[in-house]
């Protein structure tokens, strides 16, 4: 991916010596017109953020992940269809805050996040993340999360619940909710690798989409959550603890 145009490595070792220099400026340097941005954190192989720039021309797309080879794929697949609206970021998500400015950015996607059951700051849900975020997200900004994990579910839940934060759409069950809107349900019925497989096994596909202001005091929930029985697909969990915080 070194010679592709529309793929950025600037992994943690590398933008400690050499400065993002497109951070503010990825409409006017890259995607080259004032359409809004929406960001896929941990893209994976890239699938969502590739078929929603399919589905909304107008918009502009960025998956980010540190492993590069699975975003590859849909890099990939950008090019070989001439989609000018979608770019990938490969670097540490915890530094994301380093490669874009204030209002920057419209939306966030979180498609099948890794729940880190044992570490809450690891969560890219988490008070920790969610200030990060608004340091380029605008005011009231969009988070969705699209996650098989009923613990990441739950955790986020009980998150947005106790910083007041607005919830627009929440489902425990998504491919069985009714009140889904006909625009809504084409973007919510794109398919992950992952996602594919999650209900192959018969787990449930929960969504949430919540807003997110720039202000006030966010504080972590201090409640005990019962844990996932997986780590991945038929993969059990190497702990024996039943609950986490």
């Amino acid at each position: 991916m070194e010679h592709y145009e529309n793929v950025f490595q600037y992994p943690y070792s590398v933008i400690e010596r050499v400065p993002f220099e497109m951070q503010g400026r990825w409409r006017e340097d890259y995607f080259h017109n004032d359409n809004p941005i929406v960001l896929e954190l941990g893209c994976g192989k890239g699938e969502y953020a590739v078929e929603l720039a399919k589905l909304y021309p107008n918009m502009n797309f960025i998956g980010v992940d540190i492993k590069g080879a699975r975003m590859w794929t849909g890099a990939t697949q950008a090019l070989a269809e001439g989609l000018t609206n979608v770019a990938f970021l490969r670097t540490n998500i915890e530094i994301i805050d380093r490669f874009f400015s204030n209002d920057e950015v419209q939306e966030i996607w979180l498609t099948f996040s890794d729940p880190q059951m044992k570490n809450p700051r690891k969560r890219l849900t988490s008070t920790y993340f969610m200030e990060r975020y608004r340091h380029f997200l605008t005011d009231g900004g969009l988070i969705h999360l699209k996650t098989d994990s009923n613990f990441l579910f739950t955790y986020t839940t009980y998150m947005v619940e106790k910083n007041h934060l607005p919830v627009v759409f929440r489902t425990e069950d998504l491919y069985h909710a009714e009140g889904i809107d006909a625009e809504t349900r084409n973007i919510l019925n794109i398919q992950t690798y992952y996602e594919a497989m999650w209900i192959a096994r018969g787990l449930n596909i929960r969504y949430m989409k919540f807003r997110l202001p720039q202000t006030g005091t966010l504080a972590e929930p201090d409640v005990e959550i019962s844990l996932d029985d997986y780590r991945s697909y038929h993969r059990n969990k190497r702990s024996s603890l039943q609950v986490s915080k």
